[in-house]
């Protein structure tokens, strides 16, 4: 019985053990058995130097294109990709509520700065007074919809890109030290 006994690792990773699905409750679930075939192939819950990497890149795009449902998506998107579905859904809380106002200003700086919308337009003056800032709702449909759309996807690729680098070069470099110290042993 999984509720015997304290424990192992804390609160926290008995929770998990007691929570998380087995791989027998995702087979015999009727609503998932359709799709158990697809959902549970070896491959996209192992952890290796491909579908990890993937896992973070799918994540982080999908953590920051998409605020709501981001957890589901990245792992509906992982079964095509062969992406380690855990380590995808993990990576898109780069969009939690702490980050979520800096990712969505820093989307919009970069849009801005993209569809160059802070340069003033020859001919146009610019607008002093308080009463030509009282259609601030088209500014900011007709300016600020464009620049966060651009700019959240600038980031996603960005952001993704970055994840994908720093892991695959995390991985690498992990085996390297495994492997190093394996000779090392082996030398002893």
């Amino acid at each position: 019985m999984r509720g015997d006994g304290p424990p192992r690792g804390g609160r926290v990773a008995g929770w998990a053990r007691h929570h998380i699905p087995t791989r027998e409750g995702i087979e015999g679930n009727r609503f998932l058995k359709p799709v158990a075939h697809r959902i549970l192939v070896p491959s996209l819950w192992r952890f290796n130097r491909r579908s990890v990497p993937r896992g973070v890149a799918l994540g982080m795009f999908c953590g920051v294109i998409f605020p709501f449902a981001h957890m589901a998506l990245a792992a509906v998107l992982s079964l095509p990709a062969r992406a380690n579905v855990p380590v995808a859904v993990g990576s898109t809380l780069v969009n939690n509520p702490i980050t979520f106002v800096p990712l969505m200003a820093a989307a919009y700086q970069i849009g801005s700065w993209l569809l160059s919308l802070d340069r003033v337009v020859p001919g146009h003056p610019i607008a002093t007074d308080l009463n030509r800032h009282a259609d601030w709702l088209h500014r900011l449909v007709a300016h600020g919809a464009p620049a966060l759309i651009v700019g959240l996807l600038a980031l996603a690729l960005i952001l993704s890109a970055a994840g994908y680098l720093v892991t695959s070069v995390g991985w690498r470099w992990h085996m390297a030290r495994k492997w190093r110290n394996r000779h090392a042993a082996r030398g002893k």
